[in-house]
């Protein structure tokens, strides 16, 4: 029992269950993928409540660290995904795909992959924090200036980047200061990780049939996430390794240049595409996994 409480716990094991869950009993998705926006937004909430309201009250001392973020996961992961996209898909759908995964700030598992992997924590922190509020501009602009006008209602857009991302901030500060934060630290998360469980178990359900009978459209998709988390990392690492910077430092770097926020690309591609338009989420959250497992190992290791 003890070791059953701790595999429904464990981040990685949750994850795996999703997507053997997708694959193998996909009937329910019709059902969860009205879950899934609400589902990000509850983990959001969860995830920003570990960013105590103390960060924001000394805005110079965030603007390198911001600056960061935004250059990691923007100007460097996500140029680099448009570019690979660009060569190698040739079907609208998963163009599009991609360029909302590109569009979207940092995972919010920056944070707390930071912790165990031993990153430099502030700098992951302030990073993600800070590609988070870049994103409220950067996303309308990539997904306006990349994609067709007639393919989506860019308020719409606007109006679920801020469900995502401005909502659950507001929210976590409020339960911040009526003092929630204590009480809901022992189960933030397992919440959220079974929120996330929602998202992944939609993304790969409802796309079962392509990833499971159609290599010819997921291999390119796969050689794209392969690349931009486990090549990209080992470049990031390699690049800054020669201005020897420590290893905390290359750590959050490396992290916030190979980690997108799949499940809100998903669930953006979900509420104003279509399903095979999350495909590029739900392949890319699939690799991630094996990616974090990669990086846990190589920790060790070294």
């Amino acid at each position: 029992m003890t070791l059953l409480k701790s595999l429904l716990r464990n981040r990685n094991a949750i994850f795996l269950l999703a997507l053997a869950a997708g694959l193998a009993f996909p009937a329910i998705t019709p059902v969860t993928r009205h879950m899934v926006l609400p589902a990000l937004a509850l983990a959001m909430t969860l995830s920003t409540m570990e960013i105590g309201n103390d960060l924001f009250r000394k805005p110079r001392a965030l603007l390198f660290p911001t600056f960061l973020g935004i250059i990691m996961n923007y100007i460097i992961l996500g140029n680099i995904i448009i570019g690979l996209a660009a060569f190698m898909i040739r079907d609208e759908t998963i163009w599009t795909g991609f360029i909302l995964l590109a569009a979207v700030p940092p995972a919010v598992a920056v944070i707390p992959f930071s912790g165990f992997l031993k990153g430099n924590g502030p700098l992951s922190l302030v990073g993600t924090v800070g590609a988070y509020l870049g994103g409220l501009a950067i996303m309308p602009l990539i997904a306006v200036g990349l994609l067709s006008s007639a393919a989506f209602d860019p308020l719409q857009l606007f109006m679920v980047t801020l469900e995502l991302i401005v909502l659950p901030l507001c929210v976590s500060r409020i339960l911040i200061r009526e003092g929630w934060r204590e009480r809901i630290a022992p189960y933030r998360g397992t919440v959220t990780n079974w929120s996330f469980f929602v998202v992944l178990y939609t993304l790969v359900g409802l796309n079962r049939n392509i990833i499971l009978g159609q290599p010819s459209t997921l291999l390119p998709i796969v050689a794209i996430s392969i690349f931009t988390m486990f090549v990209l990392g080992f470049l990031i690492d390699w690049i800054v390794s020669r201005f020897h910077l420590p290893r905390e430092t290359r750590t959050s770097l490396v992290l916030l240049g190979t980690l997108k926020n799949q499940g809100m690309a998903g669930g953006i591609a979900l509420t104003m595409f279509s399903q095979e338009a999350a495909l590029p989420a739900a392949v890319s959250t699939m690799v991630m996994i094996l990616y974090i497992i990669w990086l846990d190992f190589r920790k060790h290791w070294n």
